[in-house]
């Protein structure tokens, strides 16, 4: 495998798959509110950060894309590959979250991405990633759709992997001091270089572009939604669980 195909290959879907939520984001919100975006560099790598504040919907989406370099890679990295800590690696990704306005929609993340690390015998790989829903209100027809959208991503690369990321994905968004999850899961993966380059870059594209469809359904049948004061309160009240989240457990 060369690894700087490997990785142009993966930069190039990522930055397409940034462009195409930002867009598919904007139009949801109404087409009004762009999203701001800030093209960065630094000495270790670049990327691209894109906001949108104070949409129609949405009160706040971020959607950024990085690629990075570095000379020691993370032991934290890589649960699977502690051996690795301290070799030379790349890392490109795109994370996102989406927090609407209006409570009835829930807020969604994403996020997909790539490592690569140098060692004496080679390069060694893996993706991860996954998307996770968190509803103020719940509602099963959402939930449902959610979850059959997850299912699908991840039905033609083989049956086990849709309950193996759902279960991965309720173990890791919980809030362990709470014994609460933090919404109601959907698809997590790390360390993932099952079949093969080709294998598992498709599974993560399927992956990443099964966002939008998962997501915004959900967001045209709840943006016109009525709420009251007391809806956004208890909005307001539940994003103090997600703050805990990425303090306490968020790797």
């Amino acid at each position: 495998m060369n690894s700087s195909e490997t990785l142009d290959q993966v930069t190039q879907y990522l930055r397409d798959l940034q462009a195409r939520i930002c867009a598919g984001l904007e139009e949801a919100d109404g087409g009004i509110t762009p999203f701001h975006e800030d093209a960065w560099k630094q000495e270790n790598g670049a990327g691209r950060t894109c906001i949108l504040s104070a949409g129609q919907v949405f009160e706040q989406a971020g959607v950024n894309f990085s690629h990075v370099h570095g000379s020691a890679l993370p032991a934290a990295a890589s649960l699977r590959h502690p051996e690795l800590g301290g070799s030379p690696f790349e890392a490109t990704g795109v994370s996102l979250v989406v927090h609407p306005h209006n409570p009835f929609i829930p807020t969604s993340h994403m996020n997909v991405r790539f490592f690569c690390a140098e060692t004496p015998q080679g390069a060694v790989w893996w993706f991860g990633g996954g998307f996770d829903l968190t509803p103020y209100y719940g509602d099963e027809a959402d939930a449902v759709h959610w979850h059959r959208t997850a299912l699908k991503a991840c039905s033609p690369f083989g049956s086990d992997l849709y309950p193996r990321f759902k279960a991965a994905c309720d173990d890791y968004f919980n809030l362990r001091h709470r014994n609460e999850q933090r919404g109601i899961g959907g698809l997590f993966f790390d360390d993932f270089s099952e079949g093969g380059f080709d294998l598992a870059f498709a599974l993560t594209r399927s992956i990443g572009d099964h966002y939008l469809p998962a997501y915004l359904p959900i967001v045209a049948r709840h943006c016109d939604t009525p709420f009251s004061p007391h809806h956004r309160e208890f909005q307001l009240y539940r994003r103090g669980r997600y703050v805990e989240f990425n303090l306490v457990y968020d790797r």
